[in-house]
């Protein structure tokens, strides 16, 4: 009786022990057991979070947190995934404790719900689908397979592209990015300790539409990007293509055209460049100087139909008979015709233009305008001192062979055409001395004069005047001298029928130089 009595006893305080540690769990301010905590919503998106570390998730939840856009611990992507699709989600789950359950409604036409609550110092915070929730998926594992595969694809493609991308919300803030924004944004944000949401903005906000560009500065330096976007609904898809090499080779023609403009500014030939249209894009200041067109007509950038007009309106170019066909002669020009045009224009006033058209690669057109007054005055005026020359000369009764240096015949007179009954100019110019001398030895009796005469004609440096005479095959005598002049140049003179006043020197003497 009293071993019954012992084990009743026992056992019964036993029992009262669990019992009361059973009891001082449930009364303990502690963690809820989990059963507790996800039989509201069995298999459904729920996380528990004691403060941002994550306790426990369903299965549901943890492939959310693995396909979130975000980066870092799981509270990092939970923001990054709920921050744009319920407002106010940050500063609302931080007051939790305070009020104890959040309810919020993403906007849009297919809503979410995120209920959060505050149970024993956790954070409980679902997300339901109205649209699904309680029904039964309808659809087979094949089908699932294929969207998860096709989801995937297009995830590896957004991570994959070489350039940002990213989404905006109708506030501008950024929703979404890919691996190449993220990585531009580490890169600026190298000294805050990485990334965390919401996401920063690499770039000022921009309209819709159209392309514009854009600069970012990196630690390494600055690099530009082309924004191009394009609007789904409430929110923007942008992307910004790197435009690194445009720039600088945009900097780096700039540069070229500044120094050309700078050298161009100092020629004195006018030089107009039209481009493929045939709009004028470049001009110098000799251009004005030489044309007389205004400058703000030029800035103006007109077309090359105007720019002649005005030209024409100005009496700057010669009247052609055909005005319309030569102007569209000049504009039709292309690169398959290299040699362009050259024209020389006499223009009133006593002026003279020379004028280039020159077609380039891509249709471009080069005009050049040089003012070719004086060159043409000196050379009128040295024609006419050789016509005054030629007239002098053709007026001695004497015959008269100029002979340049080297021995090329350059000038003779009516009298020496007469004596030899050649036209020298015409074939003995090119022969030289040896030709020239050749023709008056088949005309005259052999002597060794011509032999001399020829070594005089050809022979450089200083030499002695000297004459002789011989004998033409008719029988005549004929009186030759040879003088040397400046520069190496040689005169020869010839008289028929009389008889040399000079013998004809001793080769092994030399002469004395006549005065």
């Amino acid at each position: 009786m009293d071993w019954s009595l012992g084990f009743g006893l026992f056992l019964a305080s036993f029992l009262a022990a669990i019992a009361a540690l059973w009891l001082f769990a449930l009364a303990r301010p502690g963690r809820p057991a989990a059963s507790t905590l996800f039989a509201d919503v069995p298999g459904g998106t729920v996380f528990l979070f004691d403060d941002d570390t994550l306790v426990d998730a369903t299965e549901s939840a943890r492939a959310l947190l693995a396909t979130s856009p975000g980066t870092g611990t799981p509270w990092d992507r939970l923001l990054a995934f709920a921050g744009p699709r319920f407002v106010d989600f940050e500063t609302r789950i931080e007051n939790l404790p305070a009020t104890g359950r959040v309810t919020i409604v993403s906007p849009g036409a297919e809503p979410l719900t995120l209920i959060a609550e505050w149970r024993g110092g956790l954070r409980r915070i679902a997300i339901l689908d109205p649209h699904v929730e309680g029904q039964v998926p309808m659809i087979d594992s094949l089908s699932q397979r294929a969207q998860d595969e096709e989801l995937q694809a297009l995830r590896e493609t957004a991570d994959g592209a070489p350039f940002p991308i990213w989404r905006e919300n109708a506030g501008h803030g950024v929703v979404w990015a890919n691996s190449a924004y993220l990585a531009l944004a580490a890169q600026r944000d190298e000294d805050t300790g990485g990334l965390s949401w919401p996401l920063p903005r690499l770039f000022a906000p921009t309209g819709d539409g159209g392309t514009r560009r854009l600069c970012l500065t990196l630690p390494d330096g600055e690099h530009w990007f082309d924004r191009l976007v394009t609007r789904r609904g409430e929110e923007r898809l942008v992307f910004a293509l790197p435009a690194d090499i445009a720039v600088r080779a945009e900097v780096s023609l700039r540069s070229f055209m500044q120094t050309l403009a700078k050298t161009f500014a100092h020629l004195p030939i006018g030089l107009a460049i039209f481009d493929r249209r045939r709009q004028l894009q470049m001009f110098n200041p000799a251009l004005t100087d030489l044309t007389s067109l205004p400058v703000d007509f030029l800035s103006a950038r007109p077309v090359l139909y105007a720019f002649l007009d005005a030209l024409r309106d100005r009496h700057m170019l010669p009247e052609p008979r055909d005005y319309k066909t030569w102007r569209l002669k000049i504009a039709s020009m292309d690169p398959s015709q290299p040699e362009g045009f050259e024209e020389t224009w006499a223009l009133p006033g006593g002026l003279t233009y020379r004028v280039i058209g020159r077609p380039h690669p891509e249709g471009a057109l080069a005009l050049l305008f040089q003012d070719i007054s004086d060159e043409v005055t000196r050379t009128r005026r040295y024609r006419a001192d050789l016509e005054l020359g030629q007239s002098v000369i053709d007026a001695m009764d004497e015959a008269i062979a100029v002979f340049a240096p080297g021995g090329t015949l350059v000038m003779s007179n009516a009298a020496y055409a007469a004596l030899w009954s050649h036209d020298p100019g015409a074939s003995l110019a090119e022969g030289g001395a040896a030709a020239t001398v050749a023709h008056w030895r088949a005309r005259a009796a052999p002597d060794p004069l011509w032999d001399r005469a020829e070594a005089f004609i050809a022979g450089p440096g200083a030499r002695e005047d000297w004459a002789g005479t011989v004998r033409l095959a008719d029988g005549r005598a004929l009186a030759c001298r040879f003088k040397a002049l400046a520069g190496g140049a040689t005169l020869a003179g010839f008289r028929a029928g009389e008889v040399a006043a000079l013998p004809l020197p001793d080769p092994a003497r030399p002469m004395r130089r006549r005065a």
